[in-house]
């Protein structure tokens, strides 16, 4: 089974997602097919002995719609990065913005056609009301001949797509939004221009001063208003891909024969050294090599301040070199990158559907069928009810503008625009903060968990062991103990020993040299420093040396999870320092952060139950399961989820993948490039745990704007269409102009789109 997303040409409502779904999962090796309006992509599973793309396009090709189908690297006989080349990365913004501004010139043709046909309405309104003189007969009968001349110009120019959208009607039986504004305006025009040019004939048969040659021009004239605002909304809601698409250095300058060269990046390959000039963009993912910098890395992590780098160190694509210059290897390339996976990724998301997008579906697939059937019923209602009280000529006049009125105002659009639009806002602006959203599913689920899991040692903690307290005893001043201490240290390779090395490069201790070495197993190690030896180790090695020492004074310290290490010569102890995996400066807030949104916080630990009991009554949490092995997480993550808990666990995203994929959501904490993105449904960048408590806010702002806009889309629909069917009119005397449904329908959609693109001010 090949499953492929493709661009969708020709959509233009959420009907038009299900009427393509619908065709696609009819044709025979069709194994399943999702397409989504908001991106306007169609994700097909398919086999390719059956069918392919080209066969699909022509499935939907009658319908008015087609797939956009690329070749593939092989059959263009390119290479992967050059096929990416030549497909252009801002092709598909291009395109929109070009349909834009032909949607914008049909607008803005219709716009004064409409403020003058709105304005002779009006004025026939006032006049029937006495508000307003009549209108003399010449002026009457002047627009009675200009007005079918601007409703023919924007009814076959400006609503040629609605046009369409009915005769797919009459030739296949599928329907739309289009078929509904066609069916309607349509109907008007004929109406009127049939009254029109067989006055005299019709005037003992219906009321011949009643025409639509407004409603015709008025309503596509909304219509089109609206979707021009529409799309250029939608244009806005995809800002976060293309900001990730323009990070992406275009050259990178390489060392090729011993000469800096300047080549296009997709010709860098693998262990090419890169040189990077300050203020350069990094092209590809590599290790620095040669010289060192401070690099900002927050367009791709979210961190603000810049990173210093040295040789060693990993430096990510896209991001932006501050001060130094330096030379990388690249290890990394093309697709490879942590930024290719980033704009896939944040692609596949802004693609996916929601779960709660399922009634919305369900809905429009069904909604076209049944307006149709609820217009044309409205219409002969009328007609047999309303002709004994009216009379034919009223009453066929009054169910022509419940007729229309229906069908204009009855557009599934906004419901189709509802999930999508915020779905697209949310991800993309998680990704400007450092929060990697898999699909539209895991973001749904954020909102209801209840319970965070997170792992110790690299969540919590910085994952790394840091020297904490000093307990000098001896004559030597602390930084003379330190370097004496990190000069024997410095020969070990034990993780402790790296973390005195490092306290003492940081605050700028010199070391020397140490002769006589030895490494004692398990206990420790022993040399020489200037004529004097001495012996570094844990308290077994005190205790075997017999040197003098009251153990007691490391228990507080242990207890709270720190591990000692003993400096001493060979008659007596001179101190001793404590590592431990400090606990990272945010954790604590995130916590607090997490605690208001009525979140409990639980730690799970493989360390000594004691140690981690302290380290949580520091950060907060609620409560501790210490003495778990790997394999038992996923276990415990069931337990809880057994109690009829909404878990989700944050961890590193490696060895925490069992238990990841069993919590309702897994979120992992992705450190620089080392980013676990395929274990979890959610990436922390930077390996913050205070993004974990952005994401979950996200998760709720989101979903709100959601229901906030599936509320507005079927209360349009609620309210719109029992008004304009006329079922007030017998009590209230209310009927709906179609040109007011016009206006309704169009502003649905824009205040979804719009409402969808606040999420985008809100803090996290």
């Amino acid at each position: 089974m090949h499953t492929q997303t493709y661009k969708v040409k020709g959509m233009h409502c959420a009907s038009c997602s299900s009427v393509i779904e619908k065709t696609f999962k009819k044709v025979d090796g069709v194994h399943a097919a999702e397409v989504n309006y908001g991106t306007e992509k169609a994700k097909v599973s398919f086999d390719p002995s059956k069918t392919n793309p080209h066969d699909l396009s022509k499935q939907i090709e009658p319908l008015g719609y087609s797939l956009e189908v690329l070749e593939t690297a092989e059959e263009m006989g390119m290479s992967e990065s050059e096929h990416a080349e030549h497909l252009g990365l801002n092709q598909s913004k291009k395109e929109k913005l070009a349909e834009v501004a032909n949607m914008r010139t049909n607008m803005l043709s219709a716009v004064p056609l409409a403020i003058f046909a709105a304005l002779v309405m009006g004025w026939d309104i006032l006049a029937e009301y006495s508000i307003a003189p009549a209108m003399s007969a010449t002026l009457k009968e002047f627009f009675h001949h200009l007005l079918p001349i601007f409703a023919t110009y924007v009814l076959f120019v400006v609503g040629k797509p609605y046009l369409l959208g009915f005769y797919r009607f009459l030739r296949y039986g599928k329907a739309n939004m289009d078929t509904l504004i066609g069916i309607g305006t349509v109907a008007a025009f004929l109406y009127s221009f049939a009254v029109s040019a067989f006055e005299d004939v019709l005037r003992p048969f219906i009321n011949v001063e009643y025409q639509y040659y407004d409603v015709t021009i008025v309503v596509i004239t909304f219509i089109a208003l609206g979707k021009y605002l529409e799309a250029r909304s939608k244009i806005k809601t995809g800002d976060a891909i293309e900001k990730l698409l323009n990070l992406q250095a275009k050259t990178a300058l390489v060392i090729r024969d011993g000469k800096e060269v300047e080549i296009p990046i997709n010709d860098v390959m693998h262990g090419d050294l890169i040189v990077i000039k300050p203020g350069a963009k990094i092209p590809v993912d590599g290790i620095l090599s040669e010289g060192e910098s401070f690099i900002d890395e927050s367009m791709v992590t979210g961190e603000p301040m810049p990173i210093q780098k040295k040789t060693g160190d990993n430096v990510v694509a896209g991001t932006l070199n501050t001060s130094g210059s330096f030379t990388f290897t690249a290890t990394k390339v093309g697709s490879e990158t942590l930024l290719a996976q980033i704009i896939q990724m944040v692609e596949d998301a802004q693609g996916s559907k929601a779960p709660i997008q399922a009634l919305a579906d369900k809905i429009s697939a069904v909604f076209v069928p049944i307006v149709l059937v609820i217009a044309f019923l409205t219409l002969g209602t009328w007609l047999i009810i309303g002709s004994p009280y009216l009379g034919f000529a009223q009453a066929l006049s009054f169910g022509l503008v419940s007729f229309v009125g229906i069908l204009v105002i009855a557009c599934p659009c906004a419901l189709g625009l509802a999930t999508p639009t915020a779905i697209i806002v949310g991800v993309g602006k998680g990704a400007k903060e450092g929060i990697l959203i898999k699909d539209a599913a895991t973001l749904e689920k954020l909102h209801k968990v209840n319970t965070v899991v997170v792992d110790k040692t690299g969540t919590i903690t910085k994952g790394k062991p840091t020297l904490v307290d000093i307990e000098n005893y001896s004559p030597l001043s602390d930084e003379e103990f330190i370097s004496v201490l990190a000069s024997l240290e410095n020969k070990s390779e034990h993780p402790i020993a790296h973390a005195v090395v490092n306290y003492a490069r940081e605050k700028g201790i010199g070391v020397s040299e140490v002769s006589g070495f030895e490494s004692i197993q398990g206990k420790g190690l022993k040399g020489t420093l200037k004529s004097t030896e001495y012996f570094v180790g844990n308290a077994k090695l005190i205790h075997d040396l017999e040197i003098p020492f009251d153990a007691t004074k490391l228990d507080a310290f242990t207890a709270q999870g720190k591990t000692p290490v003993i400096l001493a010569t060979e008659d007596k102890v001179l101190g001793f320092v404590m590592v431990a995996d400090e606990i990272k400066e945010e954790s604590k807030q995130a916590v607090a952060d997490l605690h208001a949104l009525g979140i409990t916080v639980v730690m799970l630990t493989g360390d000594d139950e004691k140690a981690a009991r302290h380290m949580a009554s520091i950060v907060g949490i609620d409560e501790v399961i210490a003495h778990v092995l790997p394999q038992d997480k996923l276990e415990k993550i069931k337990e809880l989820q057994s109690q009829g808990r909404i878990v989700a666990m944050a961890g590193d995203g490696v060895n925490d993948a069992p238990a990841l994929a069993q919590a309702d959501v897994g979120i992992a904490m992705g450190t620089g490039t080392d980013v676990a993105i395929e274990s979890a449904g959610i990436t922390l960048l930077g390996g913050d745990i205070s993004k974990l408590v952005k994401a979950i806010k996200l998760s709720k702002i989101t979903m709100l704007g959601i229901k906030q806009n599936l509320f507005w889309a079927f209360i349009y629909n609620i309210i719109g269409i029992p008004l304009a069917a006329g079922i007030f009119y017998p009590v209230f005397g209310w009927l709906l102009n179609p040109v007011f449904a016009g206006f309704a329908m169009a502003m649905s959609s824009v205040s979804v789109v719009s409402n969808s693109l606040r999420i985008k001010t809100k803090s996290l």
